[in-house]
C-alpha cells in the first residue's frame, strides 16, 4: 500500500509484502513495551519477527481496555507467535534451533538471567557468529544498579525527567504512558539497523547491544548536565512553560479550550507581541531578548494569556497563524482522530481486524519513499505459529508434537 495515498477502506494485511528488512529473522524473547516497540519497528519494515512467549503469553496481552487487548493488537502486528516453556529441555533445544538461524535476538531478562539459562551471549555467538544480541534492562548490564528491577517508571524518576515535569508547587509528574520503554525501543531499532549494516560491510560479525532504559531517557534532558556543571543551576519544574525560551506555554481561551504557543526565536516572539497589541514589550529591556523574557516569564505569560482569554480557540488560532506565529491547539485523542491533517497524512490508519472489523493504529514510522514499511500480519494469537516456525527451523516433527502436547496439558 502506498502510505502517501489516503484511503477510507481498512488496510488489509498482505502476508507476501516485502520491506527493506525482509530476509532478516528476529527472535523476540522480551516482555511488555520496550522490546515489543523495538521488534515492532523491525517488523513494520519487513523483518520476520518471531515472538517467543511463555505458556501464559507476553504480559502485554493482559493490558486491556474494557476487556479488549488493544495494546497487543497494536504492538503485536507484523509478528509471529511461538509458545515455548523454557523450563522444558525440548523447548529449550527448539529455542536454540531458532536462535541458530536468527539475525537478531532481543531479550529483557534481569542481567545475569540469560547466562543462568545457558544462553550467555558468548556461547550464542559461538553457535551463530553473525547474531546481534539486544539486551534490554532498566539500568544496563553493568554498574551498581544492574541487578535491580528496571521498570520504566523508575527510570523516568531517576533520569531526572520527572523532576522537570509538572508545576513547582506540586509533586513531580511521571508520564502517563510507557515513555522510557518507547524511547528505548526506538533507540534499539536504530542500534540493530547499525549493527546489521556493520555486519554487511564486514566491520563486525555479531555483537551485543547493551540497551538500558535509563540512558535513552537521560538523553532526553539534552545539555542539562553541562548546564549544571558550568552554572550550578538545577532547572526547576515550570509546568507547561520552558526554562529556555519565552513566550512558551499552554494558554486558556475564552471558550475553555487550550492552545500551545512557542516563541522560541526572536522574530516569532516579536511577531507575537505585535499580534497581542503589546509592541511596547519589543523594546522593553525586560522582554527584548530571550534570556530577559525567560527571567521575566510570569510577566510575559500574563500579557500573552490575557490576549488568549479574550478570544475563542478558533479565533486565536486563525489570528496567530495568519500573522505567522507558531501556535497549535491542545488535542485529546478524539480531536486528533478528527483532524483533517491527521487524516490526509494518514498519521493513523484503520486496519482490518478479525474481532472488531477495523481498528485505528498509528501508521508505520518513519516514511521511506523507496522502501516503505509494510502491513504483513495482524497481531498473532498466542502460539499461533508454533508448529509452523519450529518446522521451518528444522525441529524434528516428533519433538514439535511433544512440545505441543505439553502445552495442551497446561
Amino acid at each position: 500500500m502506498n502510505q502517501q495515498t489516503p484511503t477510507t477502506l481498512p488496510v488489509k494485511f498482505n502476508p507476501h509484502a516485502k520491506g527493506p528488512l525482509s530476509g532478516y529473522r528476529v527472535i523476540d524473547l522480551s516482555r511488555l513495551v520496550a522490546g515489543n516497540m523495538l521488534s515492532l519497528q523491525l517488523g513494520d519494515f519487513g523483518a520476520d519477527v518471531i515472538k517467543v512467549e511463555p505458556p501464559g503469553g507476553d504480559p502485554l496481552r493482559d493490558w486491556r481496555e474494557d476487556g479488549k487487548s488493544l495494546f497487543w493488537k497494536t504492538y503485536g502486528r507484523n509478528k509471529r507467535s511461538v509458545v515455548l516453556n523454557l523450563r522444558q529441555e525440548g523447548d529449550m533445544q527448539a529455542l536454540k534451533a531458532l536462535i541458530d538461524q536468527a539475525d537478531v535476538l532481543i531479550e529483557n531478562y534481569r542481567p545475569g538471567t540469560l547466562e543462568k539459562m545457558g544462553l550467555a551471549p558468548d556461547s550464542l555467538l559461538e553457535r551463530n557468529p553473525g547474531l546481534i544480541v539486544v539486551r534490554i534492562s532498566g539500568f544496563g548490564q553493568t554498574g551498581p544498579y544492574s541487578t535491580l528491577p528496571g521498570f520504566g517508571t523508575l527510570v523516568e524518576a531517576m533520569s531526572g525527567f520527572a523532576a522537570r515535569t509538572g508545576f513547582p508547587d506540586r509533586e513531580p509528574v511521571l508520564p502517563p504512558l510507557a515513555l522510557a520503554d518507547m524511547i528505548a525501543g526506538v533507540y534499539g531499532s536504530s542500534a540493530v539497523s547499525m549493527a546489521l549494516l556493520a555486519r554487511e560491510r564486514g566491520q563486525a560479525q555479531g555483537q551485543v547491544i547493551d540497551l538500558s532504559l535509563l540512558e535513552p531517557m537521560f538523553s532526553v534532558l539534552g545539555p542539562e548536565a553541562s548546564i549544571y556543571q558550568l552554572t550550578g543551576t538545577i532547572k526547576e519544574r515550570v509546568g507547561s512553560a520552558s526554562n529556555t525560551s519565552s513566550p512558551r506555554n499552554v494558554y486558556a481561551c475564552s471558550d475553555g479550550k487550550y492552545v500551545a504557543l512557542s516563541g522560541s526565536t526572536q522574530a516569532v516572539a516579536t511577531r507575537i507581541f505585535q499580534i497581542i497589541g503589546r509592541a511596547d514589550m519589543i523594546e522593553d529591556p525586560r522582554f527584548a531578548t530571550n534570556s530577559a523574557r525567560v527571567k521575566h516569564r510570569p510577566l510575559v505569560d500574563e500579557a500573552v494569556g490575557a490576549w488568549f482569554a479574550r478570544h475563542t480557540r478558533d479565533e486565536a488560532l486563525a489570528i496567530m497563524r495568519a500573522a505567522g506565529a507558531t501556535v497549535g491547539p491542545v488535542y485529546n485523542i478524539a480531536d486528533a482522530l478528527e483532524d483533517p491533517h491527521f487524516q490526509k497524512r494518514e498519521v493513523f490508519l484503520d486496519v482490518e481486524d478479525e474481532d472488531y472489523g477495523s481498528l485505528p493504529m498509528h501508521n508505520i514510522v518513519p516514511r521511506l519513499s523507496g522502501t516503505p514499511g509494510i502491513w504483513a500480519k495482524p497481531a498473532p494469537l498466542l502460539g499461533q505459529h508454533t508448529e509452523e516456525v519450529l518446522a521451518e527451523a528444522g525441529v524434528p516433527a516428533a519433538q514439535i508434537d511433544q512440545i505441543l502436547r505439553h502445552q495442551e496439558a497446561l
